[in-house]
């Protein structure tokens, strides 16, 4: 078909085919438009998500940082502040406490690019065990009209809490932490001296051997069963070694070497006719039933020297009922109430002790504001949570959080206030002579928001 019909409809497939080509370009410089659109807010989408992850990178080292720093001088927050009327230098304040952990969380902000602000959500208790780190960046979005500015937030906060894998005594002269030097129990006090008495010795090219540490009375029991001599072996509930600062040390050829130079080291020869047995004296950090004179002996009935006095014959009347430590106890009232008899909180507990009223029921206590009551309930339900639990930050936290809660998980339960409660009580129960482990290990560090 060649006609002036056929031409005509060449001629308008041409022309269509041609509008097609323009749609199609304006359709294809539409998409490049949209693709470049896209690329440019991905960009900076993905600038702005870098730029926050980096804040939130920034706030958590600065956040674990700070709270180390706390945990390496949490126990001298419990040290006396004077020792033989002489001001103690491993004391420190809380005020100076916060400022470590402040500058160091500050630091390690800045030097991962973020202006920092810090925090201490418990900084109104005894002895705070949280860090919170604030960090705001700015990001640019967009070109030059379209230029705005999104602000960055990210917070990050860590806390000080009970080791999962603390040790306790128990079953002596002290319920406190352990610690273990060639194997063998003490408390960590003793440890760090042995730890400065052994590396002397071996300077002067002696070996020591320990050859016992913490006995329970139970122990105690089993080896005076087998010895029946009081002249030999100590009857349960006599020996020194239940309280944890004795050590039985050899060989027999270290025993002049011992007598010479024990006592550089705080250690004295208790019995002239046993050469092995060393016990610890200096008892750093210790409490009185007077006073913080870092010399007292603990025991179950020994009532620190922070409790007010009104309150010292209640609770060793009532540790030696429920066989429960007059420490423990002391230093749970601190924490709960600071020794406020009429002391309510917010969630309704009350008292000295900040008994909920169900709970106050279930141990027949009627009134939980009359405080030789409250101590005595106090005292009975920590010795049923510790035969429950086994374990002195379990039963605190079970006080604290419910039995019920603790048993589901067989741990200290990752409240924030259960773990710092723990970490107080055990904080206070070092300053009392039942010291947390070396440099405060018996506290861990974590990452809690």
């Amino acid at each position: 078909m060649s006609g002036p019909a056929a031409r005509a409809r060449r001629s308008g497939g041409i022309r269509r085919a041609s509008s097609e080509r323009g749609q199609a370009s304006v359709l294809l410089v539409g998409g490049l438009a949209g693709v470049l659109i896209a690329v440019v807010i991905a960009g900076a989408v993905a600038k702005a998500v870098g730029r926050e992850a980096a804040a939130q990178r920034a706030a958590d080292l600065a956040a674990v940082a700070g709270a180390k720093a706390m945990h390496a001088h949490y126990d001298r927050l419990f040290e006396p502040a004077v020792i033989d009327d002489a001001s103690n230098p491993r004391h420190l304040e809380k005020e100076a406490y916060l400022a470590i952990g402040r500058a160091v969380a500050l630091q390690v902000a800045a030097k991962n690019g973020a202006a920092a602000i810090v925090s201490f959500p418990d900084a109104g208790t005894i002895a705070p065990v949280r860090v919170r780190v604030a960090v705001t960046d700015v990001v640019e979005v967009g070109r030059g009209k379209a230029k705005q500015e999104a602000t960055i937030r990210a917070t990050a906060e860590a806390q000080l809490g009970a080791s999962p894998q603390l040790g306790f005594a128990s079953g002596g002269g002290y319920d406190g932490p352990l610690a273990y030097r060639q194997g063998k129990p003490m408390r960590p006090d003793v440890a760090q001296a042995f730890d400065r008495l052994e590396a002397a010795a071996k300077q002067d090219g002696v070996a020591l051997t320990i050859n016992s540490g913490f006995r329970s009375d139970a122990e105690q029991a089993v080896l005076f069963a087998r010895n029946p001599d009081p002249r030999m072996v100590a009857p349960p509930g006599k020996s020194l070694h239940r309280n944890g600062t004795e050590l039985d040390i050899g060989p027999p050829a270290a025993y002049a070497w011992l007598a010479s130079n024990a006592t550089r080291f705080h250690f004295v020869q208790r019995y002239s006719w046993e050469p092995w047995h060393y016990g610890y004296t200096l008892n750093a950090g210790s409490a009185s039933s007077t006073g913080n004179d870092g010399k007292a002996g603990v025991g179950r009935g020994a009532v620190p020297g922070f409790v007010p006095p009104r309150f010292a014959p209640i609770l060793r009347e009532a540790a030696q009922r429920w066989n429960v430590s007059a420490t423990l106890l002391a230093a749970q009232l601190y924490a709960e109430s600071n020794f406020n008899p009429f002391a309510v909180s917010k969630a309704g507990a009350q008292g000295i002790a900040q008994f909920m009223p169900g709970t106050a029921r279930a141990y027949g206590l009627e009134d939980p504001f009359d405080a030789t009551e409250a101590i005595n309930a106090q005292a009975h339900m920590m010795r049923d949570l510790l035969r429950q639990f086994g374990s002195v930050p379990l039963a605190l936290a079970a006080y604290n959080a419910g039995p019920g809660r603790v048993a589901a998980c067989g741990c200290v339960p990752p409240f924030p206030e259960t773990q710092g409660y723990v970490a107080r009580i055990l904080g206070l129960m070092s300053g009392a002579g039942q010291p947390l482990a070396p440099g405060g290990s018996a506290l861990t560090v974590r990452l809690v928001s």
